[in-house]
């Protein structure tokens, strides 16, 4: 018998420097560009509708002048510093493989310090919080959105006020009631709509702007520093207002996988600045000769005989913008699920074509019932801007710190270049984050809740599933001595293929284990399986299978995944044929362990922490759907694990 040597898995190379956009054609560029105006600007495209009236309508900051042309430089000198310089220069190179969001910063910040456990130990901390706060973002984004949009009927004719709440609760059932059927159909409208959108935008600012092109001043940021020399405490009060015009800005980073660097930025700097600047120029130009349009400048710029149609295409642009972040959704909880921080739930994925497209019903249905709460609870676009802001600036600030790690420990940058790249924007983050505080028991509290109750549940599963695991391996026995002890008087061996799934590499499976004990038999070939997932999005075909021999037609294979592969145990074992290994669908069977937790007081979390866990636990989808095990070869046995 050949003693085996537990294996390590394969070291997945991450180099955050290497430059990963392929040459494209231009037409395909062209593509990218019209698919990011739909799928990565539909949230801060439709800021407009809402953020320069919610400077004003908390009455904090008056009509005057000297503020409007102070809150356009802000705005605009915002849109500048935050996402043209940091987002589109800087963090957008800080990709993972290729992958861009919080998730993959995460992995790559923490790759960047993994020789130093406690610090390693505090980012994760803070990715994970960042991350449950994305969920409340996710939840107020399309409820201000859509109620902004739906409100243009107020301006139409006052008598639709009534109508206002339940048309807004009507267009978001719809859209969730969708996302069952998948997105690929409409998708292809989201960047020809959201690029109409953009041109609108354009042609309602422009008259305003020709009318008192003395608007253009506030270009000067010497306006904006002069209206916080001026009022510093009412301009500090206004940044928590001024920031929604950058909500949505995290999506640059989060859908670089899918567009690429080039396309995001010609789509910013070509279609997008340029369209938010002349339309929020133009309702500035307008608030300049009429303060009283205050109430909602955005539709108050179309002549009257253009706002019914104007909120149609509002509501359809803001709906874009929606579905964009219901689908961010779906796949940061695909990733957390990959990378442990989340437990396994059942994900279907909605076309043949494109893996990206997935949908989550638990996600999907969660973030509908708080939705709808949140519109029911705050009733107007005003009432949700105090909720709103609070979870952006807290995910911009975590961004911008995770960023300083990767830049300093993974790309080896001078510290003092570290500490000034990112500390100019730390700074400026920071300073929206403590203005949205402002709003924390008038709002901001609700994403907070969803956010913290969202960590908790993050925290607790990574806890417990460490705990688990090492109560597991405490019991464990050697695969290599086990197996020799076993064919020292060798059980009854059958024919056929056994998969026996264990979670670490080189210890005896549990279900393996039950085998003997209540079928005392043996197959005639066993594969013993784990699978790995690493801290990068892909895992090539070429790295996902090691295999070694155990002797006696036993094998140990290790299978490696990224956060945002598919696992599909059986097709990566396919490749096995090549080696000599093959695996007839009908005569290989999958073992595998459901584990049963049971908590108990003493050593590990509080007891219901542990109760919380054993609850997720039971309710997580079967390990055999996530690995996508053909559900007439399973054999499952149970096992109980005390924590």
């Amino acid at each position: 018998m050949t003693r085996f040597a537990r294996p390590v898995p394969r070291a997945v190379s991450l180099d955050p420097a290497t430059p990963h956009d392929p040459k494209k054609s231009p037409a395909a560029v062209a593509t990218l560009t019209l698919g990011a105006l739909g799928v990565v600007y539909g949230d801060i495209g439709t800021s407009p509708l809402y953020a320069l009236k919610e400077v004003f309508s908390g009455g904090h900051v008056a009509t005057t002048p000297d503020n409007i042309l102070g809150v356009l430089s802000l705005i605009f000198w915002t849109l500048t510093v935050i996402v043209s310089v940091k987002y589109v220069l800087l963090i957008l190179r800080a990709d993972n493989n290729g992958e861009g969001g919080l998730i993959a910063m995460l992995a790559l910040a923490t790759s960047a310090v993994k020789d130093q456990p406690a610090l390693r130990r505090v980012l994760m901390a803070v990715g994970l919080f960042g991350t449950a706060i994305f969920y409340g973002d996710g939840v107020i984004t399309p409820a201000i959105s859509v109620l902004s949009a739906v409100e243009g009927l107020e301006v139409v004719s006052p008598a639709l006020h009534d109508w206002v709440i339940p048309l807004t609760l009507v267009v978001l059932t719809g859209l969730f009631a969708v996302q069952r059927y998948g997105t690929g159909g409409i998708g292809t409208f989201f960047g020809p709509i959201t690029l109409v959108w953009f041109v609108v935008l354009v042609a309602l600012g422009l008259p305003h702007i020709a009318r008192h092109p003395a608007v253009l001043v506030a270009l000067n940021p010497a306006y904006a520093l002069g209206f916080f020399a001026a009022q510093p405490t009412v301009a500090f009060i206004g940044l928590g207002a001024v920031v929604l015009c950058v909500t949505g800005g995290e999506a640059l980073y989060a859908d670089m996988g899918h567009f690429g660097r080039l396309p995001i930025r010609i789509a910013w700097y070509a279609f997008v600045m340029p369209a938010l600047v002349v339309n929020y120029f133009g309702q500035g130009a307008m608030l300049l000769l009429r303060p009283e349009a205050v109430e909602n400048p955005f539709f108050l710029m179309a002549p009257g005989w253009s706002q019914l149609p104007l909120v149609i295409l509002a509501t359809a642009a803001t709906v874009i913008a929606s579905q964009a972040l219901i689908s961010a959704a779906f796949s940061v909880t695909k990733q957390a699920i990959q990378l442990g921080i989340l437990p396994r739930l059942y994900i279907r994925h909605t076309s043949e074509r494109d893996t990206g497209q997935i949908y989550v019903p638990f996600v999907n249905w969660g973030l509908f019932v708080f939705i709808v709460l949140a519109v029911a609870l705050f009733k107007s676009s005003t009432n949700l801007a105090t909720a709103y802001g609070i979870a952006v600036t807290l995910d911009m600030t975590i961004t911008t710190v995770m960023t300083f790690f990767v830049i300093r420990y993974g790309w080896k940058y001078p510290l003092p270049l570290c500490f000034l790249a990112t500390g100019f924007f730390f700074v400026i983050d920071i300073t929206f984050f403590a203005s949205n505080m402002l709003k924390l028991t008038s709002g901001g509290w609700f994403p907070l809740l969803i956010g913290s109750g969202m960590f908790m549940l993050m925290s607790t599963w990574e806890l417990g599933r460490k705990l688990m695991s090492e109560r597991l391996r405490d019991d464990a026995i050697d695969l290599s001595s086990f197996l020799e002890a076993v064919f020292v008087n060798p059980p009854t061996r059958v024919a056929g293929t056994a998969v026996f799934l264990a979670a670490d590499v080189g210890l005896t499976p549990i279900a393996l284990l039950h085998n003997l004990k209540h079928n005392k038999v043996l197959h005639q070939t066993n594969l013993f399986v784990s699978v790995k997932h690493h801290e990068v999005p892909w895992v090539s075909d070429q790295l996902r299978v090691e295999l070694y021999p155990l002797d006696n037609d036993c094998w140990q294979v290790v299978l490696h995944f990224g956060f945002k592969d598919d696992p599909d145990v059986p097709l990566a074992l396919a490749q096995l044929a090549k080696r000599g290994i093959a695996l007839p669908p009908m005569d290989t069977s999958y073992f595998l362990s459901r584990d049963i937790v049971i908590p108990t007081l003493g050593q590990g979390m509080v007891l219901w922490r542990e109760r919380l866990f054993a609850n997720m636990h039971h309710n997580a989808s079967g390990a055999a759907d996530f690995l996508n095990l053909p559900s007439n070869r399973i054999v499952e046995l149970g096992a109980k694990v005390e924590i």
